[in-house]
């Protein structure tokens, strides 16, 4: 109980914090591209995971930074680094961002044994209703296990452990409803502009969106398992369409918070 009233007065803080700080300035969105360095991610027959995200994430920013002059765009990594899931957290908080844009490529268990899988799916902090939602966010929170006492940093946070997640199901996300829109907006761009499948918008634990105190979405572009998939998402065809897609949904997000 002690931990959960830990959680919860930690996020209390994050939301008080980005209340207090609203003031004019730019538009900010930070993009994270999932993984990288000495954590390669997915493993698929032709690339890595960490690079797709990385060129999907620097051509999003890059169509920001040169349509929408009123966005500041900031990056978690511009290169092939190894970063700590905290640390990116971090720069979207320090930053005072407006939305946070984490960008992953999706696997099956089978691995590189292949799949039929495919399709695009986009995640928001929340519980893990499903298993295989659940088999998703242990996956992409394993990454911690490379970080330097990540038993201290996450308080014994065991990414393996089914039980720790039920943390999630205890935690009020304050920015949960406009997390979905904007998730929403990008499953229908990816659908609609990039002729992907459209698996949904899911809520699991992430790690990565646990402690950013704005509206904050994970997506996974595709299965790099799928050799189609892969092939498509390492093409410059497919680097462009997922990157506007991306963006096309971030201009009708930011265009209907204004109305609001």
């Amino acid at each position: 109980m002690h931990i959960v009233k830990h959680y919860i007065f930690r996020l209390t803080l994050c939301a008080l914090g980005a209340w207090l700080s609203v003031s004019a300035h730019a538009f900010t969105i930070v993009i994270d591209a999932g993984h990288g360095g000495r954590d390669a991610g997915a493993i698929g027959f032709i690339s890595k995971e960490k690079n797709i995200n990385l060129s999907i994430a620097l051509e999003l920013g890059r169509l920001l930074e040169a349509n929408m002059k009123d966005v500041k765009v900031v990056y978690t990594r511009k290169t092939d680094v190894f970063v700590d899931l905290d640390k990116r957290a971090q720069t979207a908080n320090k930053n005072k961002a407006d939305l946070f844009i984490s960008i992953h490529t999706n696997s099956t268990a089978s691995g590189r044994n292949g799949t039929t899988v495919q399709g695009t799916e986009t995640f928001t902090l929340g519980m893990h209703r499903a298993a295989d939602n659940l088999e998703v966010a242990k996956r992409e929170n394993s990454v911690i296990t490379l970080e330097n006492d990540y038993e201290e940093k996450y308080e014994g946070f065991d990414p393996k452990s089914s039980e720790s997640y039920i943390i999630f199901e205890l935690m009020q996300d304050e920015y949960m409803k406009q997390s979905v829109l904007l998730a929403d907006m990008i499953q229908k761009q990816f659908a609609s502009h990039a002729g992907r499948i459209n698996k949904g918008v899911k809520q699991a634990g992430f790690l990565v969106l646990r402690e950013v105190s704005m509206p904050s979405a994970l997506i996974e572009v595709g299965f790099i398992n799928n050799r189609a998939e892969e092939k498509f998402l390492n093409s410059k065809e497919g680097i462009a369409k997922m990157s506007r897609s991306i963006y096309n949904a971030i201009k009708k997000y930011k265009e209907q918070a204004k109305l609001t």
